[in-house]
């Protein structure tokens, strides 16, 4: 993905916001604070380098800066950007994960994975185990074959 024009994303949750609940949006949204719940949208999500997000999400593509935890799920593409903390489940007809993304979850990538595809179901994913990366918001490594909390 090109680099992003402002009017992509013509929703924005500042630095400053807090927002629990679920959310729809139509064309993009960047994603500057924190989010907790649920995010549908056929549109682009943006979650910059300072967000944090735990929500399950489905969209037309996803780009992580920030903190994540949560299942992603995109029509078109995901990218993880170096400074990218991810754990959940991803799927997505197409990945990108720059070096220096950080992920623990399970991936399904490809373009069949995307059709017809039932909604993510929320708190089933298995979590592999990785190193503890000292980033505020995410604990220790969890045992491998351990559902998330």
């Amino acid at each position: 993905m090109a680099e992003a024009n402002p009017t992509d994303f013509p929703t924005v949750l500042g630095p400053d916001a807090t927002f629990k609940g679920e959310m729809s949006f139509e064309k993009g949204m960047r994603l500057m604070g924190r989010f907790e719940g649920k995010i549908n949208t056929a549109g682009r999500l943006h979650i910059s380098r300072e967000a944090k997000l735990a929500a399950d999400v489905d969209a037309g593509a996803i780009i992580v800066e920030g903190e994540v935890k949560g299942n992603l799920s995109a029509s078109d593409r995901i990218e993880l950007k170096s400074t990218a903390r991810y754990e959940g489940d991803l799927r997505a007809s197409k990945l990108v994960v720059d070096e220096g993304a950080v992920f623990q979850g399970q991936v399904s990538v490809g373009p069949d994975v995307v059709k017809n595809r039932p909604p993510m179901q929320q708190g089933g994913g298995v979590v592999r185990p990785m190193a503890n990366t000292g980033q505020p918001g995410f604990p220790p490594a969890v045992q491998q074959g351990q559902p998330l909390k």
